[in-house]
């Protein structure tokens, strides 16, 4: 049950607050005075304190500096902009005038109820996942993961950029959402572009926003997804595949901390953290032309570099045992376990597509997996004639290319080259790349 603490030196608002809020199933203790509340009550237990600004001995407000974080609602007959303005400075959650109408408290205080206790709900639920998995949910016992760890903890509480470099699917997005967690701006937005997927002509609009008129469809003034991240973190996934163009309103952003919407005369102010990544050498790219080098340096302040799952030893397996209990839940499964055929499988493979590959071969043996052991024959692998650590065959059954043939002949009917590419996890280039490769006709959908 809710517990409320009313303080309030008249005998006749207690009584009748305590018969109100008992009405509405609270339950109520009233005292006349903070020093009262303070000598027989321990007012960190109550969930809601309901406080008289005047009081005789000390006001109502300074109760709110003993309470530990417990809200106040102030409530008072000399109500006035000043005494409410400085009730809330002082840290009152809310403030309602007497005669208070019985009403409008009742919302008041559910609302404020409702409020504190989601936000105790998501502070332990942050704790316990922080308690756990002290980075944004990533293992790794292996060297270069702990130096990846150390890496984020010195980096994660400063504004400077962040070049994310990795192999596709090692995690590059989680090291920038832990990045943006472990950060004065974790309470903002981050917002995760992916560069590769956007066409090139309406990459621009989507990172800077248009006026009106700017180009044709342009019916209406839109701000872009750098403004959408003001006061938080911008991610740029596949920072390789951004057009020249919008590389010259980046570095824009970056150097002034301005953006200038398509079609505008002005530039507006923003505030945010860039983080960047890609697969791709990008020093390459600089020195083919294909990439600004004054907008490479202001991106690569800080690297971190992720190794790859082949070179990070026994951390598989300690990632397939979290996957397997991750994926019986969300499949709404029986929990189940690796058998040692299926974990030498999985130590021995070679693992192209990295943690997001692991991750598919996870999700489609708990599918297929008849009771509560996963087997090497539910894996979409192929290491039976494969000496330890070498690469599997590209042709043969079971491989990620034939796993990719399945999944694309799957999902690709009825939806855009974008979607399919968002649904692997993949760019659209990447995409286009292994289709040419395996032989692999495109849809007609764009």
């Amino acid at each position: 049950m809710i517990r409320i603490l009313v303080v309030d030196d008249e005998a006749v608002i207690r009584s009748a607050l305590k018969r109100l809020l008992n009405r509405y199933k609270y339950d109520v203790v009233a005292v006349g005075s903070v020093k009262e509340a303070e000598a027989e009550h321990d007012a960190r237990t109550f969930d809601l304190i309901i406080a008289d600004l005047r009081l005789p001995g000390a006001a109502g407000t300074d109760i709110i500096s003993k309470v530990n974080g417990t809200p106040v609602l102030i409530m008072t007959s000399y109500a006035s902009v000043k005494s409410a303005v400085e009730s809330m400075r002082m840290g009152a959650v809310d403030y309602i005038a007497k005669p208070f109408d019985h009403d409008e408290l009742i919302m008041v205080v559910k609302r404020i109820v409702t409020e504190s206790r989601l936000q105790r709900q998501n502070a332990a639920l942050k704790s316990d996942v922080q308690r756990e998995y002290p980075i944004s949910g990533m293992i790794g016992n292996c060297a270069s993961m702990k130096e990846v760890f150390e890496r984020i903890d010195k980096v994660a509480p400063t504004d400077t950029n962040v070049l994310i470099l990795g192999e596709s699917g090692t995690g590059k997005e989680l090291v920038a959402r832990a990045l943006h967690e472990a950060s004065p701006r974790k309470d903002a937005p981050i917002v995760t572009v992916n560069c590769g997927a956007i066409p090139s002509e309406l990459i621009e609009s989507e990172l800077f926003g248009h006026e009106k008129g700017a180009f044709t469809g342009a019916v209406g003034a839109r701000s872009g997804l750098v403004e959408a991240a003001h006061g938080g973190t911008l991610f740029l996934d596949e920072i390789a595949e951004l057009p020249p163009t919008a590389q010259s309103g980046l570095l824009r952003t970056l150097q002034d901390g301005e953006v200038r919407r398509l079609g505008s005369t002005t530039a507006r102010k923003v505030d945010v953290r860039v983080l960047a990544a890609t697969h791709q050498d990008l020093a390459q790219h600089v020195r083919d032309g294909r990439f600004r080098e004054d907008l490479y340096f202001r991106l690569h302040v800080i690297e971190i570099a992720l190794p790859p799952l082949r070179e990070r030893g026994k951390d598989v397996l300690a990632l397939a045992d979290q996957l397997v209990v991750r994926m019986c839940a969300q499949l709404n499964r029986p929990p189940a376990e690796l058998s040692d055929r299926a974990r030498e499988a999985i130590q021995k493979y070679r693992w192209p597509g990295n943690v997001r590959e692991l991750e598919n071969a996870i999700e489609r043996a708990a599918i297929l997996c008849d009771g509560v052991v996963i087997d090497s024959a539910h894996l979409p692998l192929d290491v039976s004639n494969s000496p330890s650590g070498a690469a599997v065959s590209p042709a043969q059954p079971g491989s990620l290319d034939q796993y990719f043939r399945d999944f694309v002949r799957a999902n690709e009917a009825g939806v855009t080259e974008t979607e399919l590419a968002r649904r692997l996890g993949i760019s659209r280039k990447t995409l286009w790349e292994k289709r040419q490769r395996l032989g692999l006709p495109r849809n007609n959908k764009t």
